[in-house]
């Protein structure tokens, strides 16, 4: 009988020791939390019956006896009959790589040329006129009307290479030098200035700098000269002999009757040296190196006389009209007397060129301004620099070929009456026009 309480108070403790074990205890805890779910295989596709799908090679049939990662001791049951019609079997396509020099897809490739012509319209009073639209404007080339692709009024940085005549007379020149510090107050922070002066031979004096820079100002002031007095010729007569002797001989043997500056009897005058046509080649050549979104213009400061010059007039308007350059110019000395301004514009044989600045600007899409006073050539360069700022800006696609590099004539038209219309009467292709 003791016996058997013995056995049943030992097996009570060894219960009670196994239920407050930490380590049975954590494991009944485990037990209770249910395990995470068994990664499920993704469905099969309809319609593919059970076939792999290789990337560009279509699907391919199921070996007969596929192998798995995970030996499953369960045997996959065979899938239902479907319901709808067995879709119709894919076919095994692989794609190939197109025969060297041909492409996927055909591509077509048409090269045009892109015209970009700045206008500026004024009424009769030569106020510019603002709020035009599209649809007042007409452009023909070469007497064909062609679309318009591009209209901006928006205003456009300028890029101006100045370039100022030192074969002025004195008094002119004086004007000039003075009225020079006013050009910097026409242009804004946006806009980039070159300055190149000229008598015989054209002299750049800086490259492009900033229109409000302090290097402007500077290379301003040294551009000032003190211009070229006209003296009364005189060819003949006792009073055209040498009067400065040296053993007999003129001390300068080019104003020497029967020397290399005449005949026996009278003196050849040397003619006056004045290289418009080298300076504005000179500016047209910085100008073409500049960003096509800005506005390129040469301005002149000049009384338009022209003898001496290496380049001629149409080989340097040619090289304008190819680079997109416009000519503006503001007349000083015997180009802006009242009168005498339009007669010099006629060109007599065997004598100098008196004005052919007239010729550029209107070549170009550029305006002329003749000033006579100091005040005036100030106002000058605000007024010009305004009008080339605000120009309405037309494009469309020329009809020609990009190929040819034959000279293209532009009319733009207004549908108003009493407009006078300034663009530039054509242009030459360049490569760089292609789209």
């Amino acid at each position: 009988m003791k016996f058997g309480l013995t056995a049943i108070a030992l097996a009570a403790l060894i219960s009670s020791s196994t239920i407050l074990n930490p380590v049975v205890l954590a494991q009944n805890q485990q037990s209770t939390v249910p395990d995470a779910p068994t990664p499920q295989a993704p469905p099969q596709l309809s319609g593919v019956n059970g076939s792999a799908i290789t990337p560009g090679k279509g699907s391919e049939e199921t070996p007969a006896n596929p192998t798995s990662s995970s030996a499953s001791p369960v045997q996959q049951q065979p899938p239902a009959a479907p319901s709808q019609p067995p879709a119709a079997p894919v076919v095994d396509t692989v794609q190939t790589a197109p025969p060297e020099g041909f492409d996927a897809l055909p591509r077509f490739v048409l090269n045009v040329n892109f015209v970009e012509v700045p206008v500026t319209v004024k009424d009769s009073k030569g106020n510019l006129v603002a709020g035009l639209t599209f649809r007042d404007f007409q452009v023909y080339e070469n007497n064909t009307r062609v679309p318009l692709q591009l209209f901006s009024v928006d205003p456009a940085p300028l890029s101006v290479a100045f370039v100022i005549d030192q074969s002025l007379t004195s008094d002119v020149m004086a004007k000039v030098n003075d009225s020079l510090d006013a050009i910097q107050g026409a242009l804004t922070p946006y806009d980039e200035v070159a300055v190149f002066t000229y008598n015989n031979g054209a002299q750049e004096r800086t490259a492009f700098t900033g229109a409000q820079s302090s290097r402007l100002p500077a290379v301003l002031a040294l551009t000032k000269a003190t211009g070229s007095d006209m003296l009364v010729p005189i060819n003949s007569g006792p009073l055209a002999g040498c009067s400065i002797r040296q053993n007999g001989a003129c001390v300068d043997p080019n104003l020497q009757p029967g020397g290399s500056a005449g005949g026996g009897t009278f003196i050849t005058i040397p003619k006056e040296i004045h290289t418009l046509n080298d300076a504005i080649l000179a500016a047209a050549k910085e100008l073409s190196t500049r960003p096509k979104e800005r506005r390129r213009i040469v301005y002149v400061v000049s009384d338009g006389k022209e003898h001496g010059s290496k380049a001629s007039l149409r080989e340097v308007i040619r090289y304008l009209q190819t680079n997109k350059i416009a000519v503006f110019a503001t007349g000083v000395g015997t180009s802006a007397n009242w009168g005498e301004g339009y007669i010099s514009r006629i060109h007599l044989p065997f004598t100098m060129y008196d004005n052919i600045l007239y010729k550029y600007t209107a070549a170009t899409g550029g305006d002329f301004d003749s000033e006579r006073s100091m005040n005036g050539i100030e106002k000058s360069y605000a007024k010009i620099a305004e009008e080339a700022r605000t120009q309405y800006t037309l494009g469309y696609l020329s009809h020609e070929s990009i190929y040819d590099g034959k000279y293209r004539s532009i009319d733009v038209r207004v549908n108003r009456p009493g407009m006078d219309v300034k663009a530039k009467a054509g242009y030459y292709p360049s490569a760089q026009d292609r789209r």
